[in-house]
């Protein structure tokens, strides 16, 4: 009889658990996204990463030009980052630079208050032959330039993030 209550417990728990292997799998998904994006975040404010340099540098939002921290995750921390984290920001970089050795300023798509993560996947703009680069001030400029039958802009997603935090407040538009 003692069989009996103990089996009769564990076949229910059983098909509880099966019936709900879909919800657990979406909050799994969900909760390693966020521990992936908390991890990681934590991993590069502690400096406990193997590529983090930080700097600050400027980025164009919508025309508006802001600072930005700028640290690259670690590798591992990065693949974790593309694999789990289904909110990650883009910033829009050009490393071969503007014509006269003129960098490239970064574009971000999104501030505070405006679906921010401060994660960001970097997009590298390769401009197309027949076409001198220029600099992009926001991203419905970078999509428009990348678009259409004659592009201007190639975007290549690259393997590389970073925690970007926006410093300082929203500037003043007139």
């Amino acid at each position: 009889m003692k069989k009996v209550t103990t089996i009769i417990p564990a076949i229910m728990l059983l098909f509880i658990s099966c019936s709900k292997t879909e919800i657990d799998n979406q909050t799994k998904l969900t909760t390693d996204s966020k521990l992936a994006t908390a991890n990681s975040t934590a991993m590069v404010a502690q400096g406990n990463t193997t590529s983090g340099i930080k700097s600050t540098i400027p980025a164009y939002y919508d025309s508006s030009l802001f600072k930005i921290q700028f640290v690259e995750f670690s590798a591992q921390a990065e693949a974790s980052q593309i694999a789990h984290n289904k909110s990650l920001n883009f910033i829009y970089q050009s490393d071969p630079g503007l014509p006269n050795n003129q960098p490239f300023i970064s574009v971000i798509d999104a501030i505070p208050g405006d679906g921010f993560n401060p994660v960001w996947r970097e997009v590298q703009i390769v401009f197309n032959a027949g076409f001198t680069p220029r600099q992009l001030f926001s991203d419905n400029e970078v999509l428009a330039a990348a678009s259409g039958t004659h592009p201007e802009i190639t975007l290549n997603m690259t393997s590389e993030v970073y925690w970007c935090p926006v410093i300082g407040q929203k500037p003043v538009t007139k």
